[in-house]
């Protein structure tokens, strides 16, 4: 049957409006589909309403939950000098009733409590005596300890306490000064002078958080991400403005940045690779290899097996997982490097899933353009992946040869979540200088934590020589 010309024009014209439609229907249920899981979006943006599926990329291992055999626990355990003793004695035999002597003991069995003292705060007063000179009757006040500057005063340890529990452990100067109150007797501390103390010591930590940057920036791998101080769902703005916080990390070091510019990555990183999510600008870092987090890809690849249902999806997946189980295999077992076999095998793989995936995608319908997209091709979700793959494939894999580098750029994200907490809690900074102090002083305390040093001692530790405390 022969259409009118103006009919099949227009049924054509509603052929095309509906696979527009449809499209159009699909990505949006796709995007309301998305969670932490299958995105990079945060766990807290799943909201009630979603089932709050495991995120984690570690697969089920089979083996039973708890420790494992051969496992070796840790548990509380006897010291060989107590700070004190006490001796309880038995008047009376347990089985017959008779008297009983201390020169009837024959052992002794030892238990031990570890507990805080009544009197946590130790007063020590300074008694500093006047001299009265012998020939012109001059007073000659003795000088007092560096510090003591009147009455009475809190101590650094104290001091330190207030700092760590204001800039580590986030909480706010009011409920610092009540906990202080409450554990050490510290009635009169006021939440002023918490703010000020944390302030104080973030101050002083500054060329400390530098030479810090600076042994990170001679780091051969090292793991960086950049997040917003200002967006809706942080609700965190510096004097009023955006900022954003850039970080650097190690196994052993940690540096927080803030800076007015997404972009305004550290430029300082010389050689060595440096892994990250692929944010645009950290491409054009010179003199350094890259490495892209794989976690990334495996959200992406898991959303296009659960919503797209493509094939490729599945073995690209599955082969980054075995890949980097095998990357953890070698690793222990002492090795420095795969077997070549089993590397060849690997790229086979990947290449593999590529061709398939990109013919999968050659098959289907061009998506419809739209006017906001002029001279601009739009693509499906799973065709960008396949051609990022494609294009940073060295950077993806760079894992399987190189054992320094990372699967993931979680030593950079993980070390973002405790200043998303303080985000939360704060709401903002009131200038920008506040904002990088406090970044130096969580670099210095990240950094410390991860060398295991103690970090009340390194929070009342002297600036000057605390910078030698840090290992490369």
């Amino acid at each position: 049957m022969i259409l009118p010309p103006d009919i099949a024009a227009l049924i054509a014209s509603l052929q095309r409006e509906l696979e527009a439609l449809r499209a159009e229907n699909a990505e949006l249920r796709r995007r309301l589909g998305l969670d932490s899981s299958t995105s990079s979006k945060p766990p807290s943006s799943d909201g009630l309403g979603k089932p709050r599926a495991p995120v984690s990329l570690r697969e089920r291992s089979g083996r039973p939950g708890g420790g494992q055999k051969g496992h070796k626990g840790e548990t509380l355990r006897q010291i060989a000098e107590p700070d004190r003793i006490v001796k309880p004695e038995a008047c009376a035999c347990r089985h017959c009733g008779s008297g009983l002597s201390a020169a009837m003991a024959v052992g002794m069995e030892r238990r031990q409590t570890f507990d805080l003292p009544q009197r946590l705060i130790e007063v020590t007063e300074h008694q500093g005596l006047v001299y009265a000179c012998a020939i012109c009757g001059g007073a000659t006040r003795a000088a007092f300890p560096e510090g003591v500057s009147g009455p009475a005063q809190y101590g650094e340890c104290i001091r330190a306490a207030a700092v760590y529990l204001n800039a580590q452990q986030l909480i706010p100067e009011d409920r610092t000064a009540a906990a202080l109150a409450d554990l050490f007797g510290a009635h009169s501390l006021s939440p002023a002078s918490v703010a000020q103390w944390t302030q104080r010591r973030a101050q002083a930590f500054l060329p400390v958080a530098a030479r810090i940057g600076a042994r990170l920036a001679g780091a051969r791998v090292r793991s960086v991400s950049t997040r917003s101080f200002g967006d809706a769902q942080d609700g965190f703005r510096v004097a009023g403005r955006t900022q954003w916080l850039h970080t650097i990390a190690t196994d052993a070091l940690t540096l927080y940045r803030v800076s007015a510019k997404r972009g305004d990555v550290p430029k300082e990183l010389a050689g060595g690779v440096v892994v990250h999510a692929g944010f645009t600008s950290y491409g054009g870092l010179d003199g350094v290899a890259h490495a892209l987090c794989n976690a990334h890809h495996l959200r992406e690849l898991k959303a296009l097996i659960a919503f797209d249902q493509e094939s490729w999806a599945a073995a690209m997946r599955e082969l980054l997982l075995e890949a980097n189980r095998a990357v953890e295999e070698a690793r222990q077992r002492g090795q420095t490097a795969l077997a070549p076999d089993l590397l060849t095998a690997f790229y086979a793989r990947y290449f593999e899933a590529l061709r398939e995936g990109l013919a999968y995608h050659r098959k289907l319908p061009r998506l419809p353009r739209h006017g906001s997209n002029r001279g601009k091709v739009k693509r499906r979700p799973g065709h960008n992946l396949l051609l990022r793959l494609h294009k940073f494939k060295d950077d993806v894999l760079r894992f399987l040869i190189d054992f320094d580098v990372p699967f993931t750029n979680n030593l950079a994200e993980q070390a973002l979540r405790m200043m998303k907490v303080k985000m939360k809690i704060s709401g903002a900074f009131r200038t920008v200088e506040g904002a990088q102090a406090f970044a130096a002083l969580r670099s210095v305390i990240a950094s410390a934590r991860k060398q295991a040093h103690n970090i009340l001692a390194i929070l009342s530790a002297n600036p000057s020589t605390l910078i030698q405390a840090f290992a490369p």
